[in-house]
């Protein structure tokens, strides 16, 4: 189990708005988390504009702001809303052993999305790009 999990999703939320998040806790597992607390709490637009702003926050703190991608940060928001509306609510970690594409094969999901290289594409990692190939719902 991932170290994130020793925080409630109140204490990980909270945490992550005061950008004092440790880094270690902050795995690709844990972004997942962090969309599907907000999809959850605020709706998908809301959720939208708090991780948006939130991760620039955060990683500006942390001085990486190199790291920081707009258009997967978005994509992942709204690829945790699709499956968020397909599963039966209950915890995250319920949420991520049904959906094990989130975590496992990520950048598979991605790319049935885009055909641009949205990982390391300079526009992306500025602005929001729709994507080509298949639309989020």
């Amino acid at each position: 189990m991932e170290k994130h999990f020793e925080l409630t999703d109140e204490q990980f939320e909270q945490q992550f708005h005061d950008s004092l998040l440790a880094l270690d806790l902050f795995t690709h597992e844990a972004h997942v988390r962090l969309a599907w607390i907000h999809v959850k709490k605020y709706g998908v637009e809301q959720a939208l504009q708090n991780i948006t702003t939130q991760l620039r926050a955060y990683v500006e703190t942390l001085g990486a702001t190199d790291k920081y991608n707009e258009t997967l940060t978005v994509a992942a928001v709204k690829a945790v809303y699709h499956f968020y509306l397909r599963t039966e609510k209950g915890s995250f970690q319920e949420f991520i052993l049904k959906n094990r594409r989130l975590k496992e094969n990520f950048r598979e999901l991605m790319n049935a999305h885009y055909a641009t290289d949205i990982f390391r594409s300079p526009a992306a990692k500025k602005h929001f790009l729709a994507p080509e190939l298949l639309p989020f719902d």
